[in-house]
């Protein structure tokens, strides 16, 4: 009978745990630039951002649906500041490459902060770049 009450108290507890962890911080990003992270480019829109999995985010472009996962180098400890709320931090980066004769402004990813106290590295910069930082927005703003 204790070995009943025992495993009936260890499923109750398990029950509460996983209740209680819920679902993966999911924030919504209006992008009105196209961008890179982690190799791969991202056309203007809205995109959902969540971490899934151990070491990778996903991107879910909101008029299609379709979901890119993208590698984070690592977590990134709460700042000693207050919580900015959730964002995207790009490197703004030139590029003469499409034409060589044009001057050209990539987006590319580097931070992201889902829950405003965490965060993630995705890509690490050295050398000059100017930072911008796209907020999340709530849907239908």
């Amino acid at each position: 009978m204790k070995r009943i009450l025992d495993i009936a108290a260890g499923t109750c507890l398990l029950a509460i745990v996983v209740a209680g962890s819920g679902p993966a911080s999911q924030e919504l990003f209006k992008m009105s630039f196209k961008f890179q992270a982690a190799g791969k480019s991202f056309a203007p829109g809205e995109y959902q951002v969540e971490q899934k999995g151990e070491g990778q985010l996903v991107f879910r472009r909101e008029s299609t649906g379709q979901e890119t996962a993208v590698p984070f180098v690592e977590k990134l400890p709460a700042a000693d500041r207050p919580a900015e709320g959730p964002r995207l931090v790009f490197a703004m980066v030139g590029n003469f490459e499409p034409s060589y004769t044009e001057y050209v402004t990539e987006y590319v990813l580097k931070e992201v902060w889902l829950d405003g106290k965490s965060g993630f590295l995705v890509r690490a910069f050295k050398g000059a770049h100017q930072t911008h930082v796209v907020k999340a927005g709530k849907a239908g703003d």
